[in-house]
C-alpha cells in the first residue's frame, strides 16, 4: 500500500464547525416553502451533499418544485449567519500547522460554492493554511458521492489517489472517497460514528489525525 502523501480535508463539519449553522438555515427555509424539516432530519437527508442535490431530493420528497430563488436565498440568509456565528472545529488550525510541520501536504475539497468555501475560511483564518490548494465540487461535473471531486484534487494536486487520505463527516464523503479509491478517515463530530462505519477509521478529535497517519502508514 502506498504511503501517504496528501491529507485532503471536507471543508464543512471538518475544518470550520459549520454543519448544524447550514443546515439550521436549510431546515428553515424548507420548512418555509412548504416541506417541513427539522434540523436532524436536514443533517441526515442532506449533509455533505451539493446544493443541487439537496434541491433533486427536497423536490422529489415534496413532490413539486422549490421556487427559482431558493438556492440565493439560502446563500444569502447562510452567509449572514458565517460571518458572525461561524468558529474554526476545535483542532483545525493545530492540525494543519502539524501537517505542515511534519512535511505531509494537504488541501481541501469541498461541496459548498467557491465563494462560500473563501467566506468560511477567510471567517475562521484558516485560509492562509491552505492558500491556492482548495476545491470545490463547482469545478467537477458530479459531486459526493462520485469520486469526481477527490480525483479532480488529487490530480490537481499531482498525487496518485491511492496515495491520498481524505478526512469526512459524511456519509456521501466517505462513499466518494472509496470510489476515488482512496483511504478515509470519518470525522464523527457531528454525524453518529455507525454511519461514517465504511472509512478506515472514525474519530472524534482532529488532534488524533497526525498519530493516526502513522498508523494507516504501517498497516
Amino acid at each position: 500500500m502506498k504511503s501517504i502523501e496528501l491529507v485532503i480535508f471536507d471543508n464543512d463539519g471538518v475544518l470550520v464547525d459549520s454543519e448544524r449553522l447550514a443546515n439550521t438555515v436549510l431546515a428553515e427555509l424548507l420548512t418555509e416553502v412548504g416541506i417541513p424539516t427539522t434540523l436532524d432530519q436536514s443533517i441526515r437527508d442532506y449533509m455533505g451533499g451539493s446544493f443541487a442535490r439537496v434541491r433533486q431530493l427536497a423536490e422529489e420528497r415534496a413532490g413539486f418544485p422549490l421556487p427559482e430563488d431558493f438556492g440565493e436565498r439560502f446563500q444569502q440568509r447562510l452567509s449572514a449567519v458565517l460571518r458572525t456565528g461561524l468558529e474554526p472545529m476545535a483542532g483545525a488550525r493545530a492540525v494543519l500547522e502539524a501537517l505542515a510541520a511534519r512535511g505531509t501536504r494537504c488541501c481541501v475539497a469541498s461541496s459548498s460554492d467557491p465563494e462560500r468555501l473563501a467566506l468560511s475560511l477567510d471567517v475562521t483564518g484558516l485560509a492562509p493554511l491552505v492558500q491556492g490548494r482548495v476545491f470545490s465540487a463547482a469545478e467537477v461535473a458530479a459531486g459526493k458521492p462520485a469520486p469526481d471531486l477527490f480525483q479532480y484534487a488529487a490530480a490537481q494536486m499531482g498525487v496518485d489517489p491511492a496515495a491520498a487520505l481524505v478526512v469526512e463527516d459524511s456519509e456521501l464523503g466517505v462513499r466518494a472517497a472509496r470510489a476515488a479509491g482512496m483511504r478515509v478517515i470519518g470525522f464523527a463530530a457531528v454525524t453518529p460514528p455507525e454511519r461514517l462505519a465504511a472509512a478506515d477509521h472514525v474519530i472524534r478529535d482532529l488532534a488524533l489525525l497526525p498519530s493516526m497517519l502513522n498508523d494507516l502508514a504501517a498497516e
